[in-house]
C-alpha cells in the first residue's frame, strides 16, 4: 500500500498540470456553510467564530488533514442588511500543503418570508510541494517497452517549491427560521498556481449545493435537523446526507452517509455562553477500510451578539440550525 500510494502521488506531480477536485472535504459541513458559500456570511444576526479541525484516515500512510477558520458578522449599512466575514483554510495531504484566505461579503434581502442573499469573496490560495522529501533513489518503472528512471526525472522537484494565486468564489443562500439552501461556485477564476517552471496546478471550478429544514417531532423537546450537500467539478461528484436529532436544544447526535465513501456518526452539544461542540467519525465503506480505522473531525462555534450602551454590554447565545 506504501508503494502504491508513492506511485500515486509521483503520477500527479509528473503529469505538471493536475486536473481533480482540490477543495477539502468536511463532514460536519451544516455548521459551517461559510466555508464553501461566501453568501451564508451574516446569516443568522449575530457574530460567528468557527473553527474546524479533520484527520483523515487514521492509520493510512501520509494521509491528510484540514483545518478551517473563519468568523463573519451583520453588517448595517444605511437600511440595507449586509453581512462580512475572513475564511483561512489550511490542508494538508501527503507531500502537498494547500493554504487560503478570503475576505467574504453578502447583500441581504427580506423576502418572501425569509433571508435572500448574494455573496463573494476574494483572497489567494497558495499550494506547496515538499520536493526534499522525496526519495526516488532506486525506483525505476518498465512497463512493457516504456522504462523510466525516477530518480533522473527533471519533472520531480528536488527542493520545496509553492506558487500562489488570486482566487474568488460566488455564492446565493436563502433562509427562514425552517428550512435553508444555498448554491456557490468556489474558484470561479479557474486559477493556475505555478510550482515551478516545470509544474502548475489548474484549480477548477467547484459547485456547491446545500439545503437543511428543521422539524419539531411529537415530543417539542426533538427536533430532526435533515441535511444534505452536493459538491462537483463537473468530473467527479461527491453527495452527503445527514439526518440529525437535537435534544431540548442542547444535545445533538445523527447520522450521514457520503456517497460510496463513508458512514458518519455526529454527536455534539451547545455549551453556556454560546460555545458549540461537534465531533464526527468516518468510518470508511470503500476497500480503505482495510487500512484506515477512519477519519475524526471537530468543531468549536462561539456564537454572540454584542449589544453597546452607556454602561451594560451582554452577549447572548444562537440556536444553530
Amino acid at each position: 500500500m506504501k508503494r502504491l500510494f508513492f506511485c500515486i502521488l509521483l503520477s500527479v506531480i509528473c503529469i505538471g498540470s493536475v486536473f481533480s477536485q482540490f477543495d477539502a472535504q468536511l463532514s460536519q459541513y451544516m455548521f459551517h456553510n461559510s466555508s464553501f458559500n461566501p453568501a451564508a456570511v451574516g446569516e443568522n444576526n449575530l457574530i460567528q467564530i468557527t473553527g474546524q479541525h479533520r484527520i483523515q484516515w487514521v492509520g493510512f500512510p501520509n494521509a491528510g488533514q484540514t483545518t478551517v477558520f473563519s468568523i463573519n458578522s451583520p453588517l448595517k449599512l444605511g437600511k440595507s442588511e449586509n453581512g462580512i466575514g475572513f475564511r483561512f483554510l489550511n490542508d494538508r495531504v501527503g507531500l502537498f500543503t494547500n493554504r487560503s484566505a478570503q475576505l467574504q461579503y453578502a447583500y441581504k434581502k427580506r423576502i418572501f418570508g425569509g433571508l435572500l442573499s448574494v455573496g463573494a469573496d476574494v483572497g489567494f490560495v497558495s499550494v506547496g510541494f515538499h520536493g526534499d522529501s522525496v526519495n526516488v533513489a532506486n525506483h525505476v518503472i518498465n512497463i512493457g517497452e516504456y522504462h523510466k528512471d525516477m530518480a533522473s526525472d527533471p519533472s520531480i522537484p528536488q527542493t520545496s517549491v509553492a506558487g500562489m494565486s488570486m482566487d474568488m468564489s460566488v455564492g446565493v443562500f436563502y433562509s427562514t427560521p425552517k428550512y435553508y439552501g444555498g448554491l456557490s461556485f468556489t474558484h470561479l477564476n479557474h486559477p493556475t498556481v505555478n510550482l515551478d517552471d516545470k509544474s502548475n496546478l489548474d484549480l477548477l471550478g467547484t459547485m456547491y449545493l446545500t439545503g437543511g429544514s428543521s422539524y419539531k417531532l411529537a415530543n417539542p423537546l426533538y427536533v430532526l435537523k435533515p441535511s444534505a450537500l452536493l459538491k462537483t467539478d463537473f468530473r467527479s461528484l461527491q453527495i452527503d446526507v445527514s439526518t440529525r436529532v437535537e435534544y431540548d436544544n442542547k444535545y445533538w447526535g445523527g447520522l450521514s452517509y457520503r456517497l460510496q465513501d463513508a458512514v458518519v456518526l455526529l454527536a455534539g452539544i451547545n455549551l453556556v455562553g454560546g460555545l458549540s461542540v461537534g465531533y464526527s467519525y468516518d468510518l470508511q465503506t470503500s476497500k480503505l477500510i482495510t487500512v484506515s480505522s477512519g477519519s475524526h473531525e471537530i468543531v468549536l462555534i462561539y456564537s454572540f451578539a454584542y449589544v453597546s450602551g452607556k454602561r451594560t454590554s451582554k452577549f447572548k447565545s444562537i440556536r444553530i440550525l
